[in-house]
């Protein structure tokens, strides 16, 4: 049995809604046919975008989007992505596939409008130029009579858009240019001075910040020590990634062929994002003591082996509870850390890496991961309120985990949402619920639930999907306090809603 107590007079910051955000890259069929077919598609689409995909993403409530990636940002000239005649390139990096570049940046604000969220570009720091990045921003945001905003009038859009979210190179470390930290960080000073604020457009400027981990001995702080002495003043955010890898490397694991220890070593190997976080905030606070300079990370999520009979280099796999449970303890522990951390961007949006959505042809299907942002909803832009577990631990020796990951927020109508996730795979989980400073009532609830290995097929789609959850038992409370209990099944993750009778202490 887990216990889970919740202090609803104790908020411990505001969740911001970007941490619920997504990544879209020009990788394999991520933009094309998955985000994008094209106006003359056979698909229903509005202006190129597909219909069912973004009527989908925007009922999941997509708070913004990065894009165009990854190591393709650092390959990409956006100039050839704009105006009639657009220019071809190889795809170096994934796939070796051509890029005809059809969707560019008029595509990608499109697309943004469509689904109603923020724009996140990612500027070309490893091949690009200093000009060519600040041109950019000058097209997209600037109302002036020169040459870059003329351009824009003339390739169809006269108003500037507006653009929060800029991203100055991905991944320096590696793929991104191979550099040093003192290398990158005097960089980013020269490209960060250029990235200007046009009119009443105000851009927060993000650094590229260490290299991926994928363990707690694989964190190079001395990147994040050293940027951040060079170069804090000039940034407002600080971009980490952090890939939830199975086995080795080399050979990552299946996707859906996996035992009941590989399935606990993921969710383990998922939890050490609470120390990539903790550990990196740390080093970011000696330089930064008012918290400032906010953690964006853009990349996260599950990476397995691509599916058999795929592009390895497309990064197609399936998606299954284990994933769905994987997200659902890496959001909590997102909000967790709401003070720091202010946008999250889960890798990736559509047909790659742990994607929300599945594309083949005409058919579309939402996989687990999509119900657990689903269910995850109220919690964007909400105040995270103090709460606290105490709940048993499952898995193997070396792999234990704890049964009952939660998350704890209040809307501003007063609403309470509890998310909890049954990360046992074998066994249910009752939990006991105590809410104090008010008098609350069960409104709603939602659950997601299968056995660690299900997943949705384009011919059965709804092998892994929410359902109604009532199964809340209220029991008589004290005035100014809530008690009750639920039972969680075997691997699964619920959203409960609480309203406010009206008693307070």
């Amino acid at each position: 049995m887990a216990r889970i107590f919740i202090d609803t007079d104790s908020a411990q910051g505001t969740i911001s809604r970007h941490i619920y955000g997504h990544f879209a890259e020009h990788l394999g069929r991520c933009i094309y046919g998955g985000l994008y077919v094209g106006q003359d598609s056979p698909i229903p689409n509005t202006r190129g975008m597909r219909s069912d995909a973004v009527a989908a993403l925007r009922e999941m409530g997509l708070p913004c989007l990065r894009w165009p990636g990854g190591c393709f940002a650092d390959e990409y000239h956006w100039k050839d992505g704009v105006g009639k005649e657009r220019k071809r390139m190889v795809n170096t990096h994934w796939g070796g596939v051509t890029e005809d570049n059809s969707f560019g940046t008029h595509e990608f604000m499109e697309l943004c409008a469509q689904l109603g969220c923020e724009p996140y570009i990612n500027g070309n720091l490893g091949s690009g130029e200093v000009a060519e990045m600040q041109e950019w921003v000058e097209y997209i945001t600037s109302g002036a009579s020169a040459p870059m905003p003329l351009w824009r009038e003339a390739n169809g859009r006269k108003e500037p858009w507006k653009l929060k979210y800029f991203g100055i190179g991905n991944e320096n470390w590696g793929c991104g240019g191979n550099m040093c930290a003192a290398f990158y960080s005097q960089m980013y000073k020269r490209y960060a001075t250029y990235v200007r604020d046009y009119g009443d457009n105000r851009v927060f400027r993000v650094a590229c910040g260490a290299g991926a981990s994928y363990g707690p001995g694989e964190l190079n702080l001395e990147w994040t020590d050293t940027f951040m002495a060079n170069a804090a003043g000039m940034a407002d955010g600080y971009s980490l990634h952090y890939y939830t890898v199975t086995n080795s490397w080399q050979d990552k694991g299946s996707a859906v062929g996996f035992t009941a220890e590989e399935y606990y070593k993921t969710l383990k190997k998922a939890l050490w994002l609470d120390d990539v976080i903790r550990r990196h905030a740390a080093v970011m606070e000696r330089h930064d003591e008012q918290g400032r300079v906010k953690i964006i990370f853009d990349e996260w999520g599950t990476w397995h082996n691509p599916e058999e009979g795929t592009n390895p280099g497309f990064l197609y796999q399936q998606n299954t509870m284990r994933d769905a449970l994987a997200a659902a303890l890496s959001l909590n522990i997102f909000n967790k850390y709401c003070r720091v951390v202010h946008m999250a961007n889960l890798a990736q949006l559509c047909n790659v890496l742990q994607a929300v959505i599945l594309t083949e042809g005409e058919k579309m299907l939402l996989t687990p991961t999509y119900h657990v942002f689903r269910l995850y909803r109220p919690h964007q832009g909400a105040r995270l309120l103090q709460s606290a577990a105490h709940t048993g631990m499952a898995g193997p020796e070396g792999w234990e985990v704890p049964r009952v990951s939660h998350s704890a927020s209040m809307a501003a109508d007063g609403s309470v949402t509890l998310t909890a996730a049954n990360l046992s795979c074998e066994s249910e989980e009752r939990v006991e619920l105590l809410m104090a400073g008010g008098a609350y009532a069960f409104d709603a609830g939602h659950i997601l639930v299968g056995g660690m290995s299900a997943h949705n097929t384009f011919d059965a789609p709804r092998n892994a999907a929410s359902a109604p959850f009532t199964a809340f038992a209220a029991e008589c409370a004290a005035p100014a306090l809530t008690r009750g209990s639920f039972t969680l099944p075997p691997c699964s993750v619920a959203a409960l809603t609480f309203r406010s009778t009206g008693v307070s202490a």
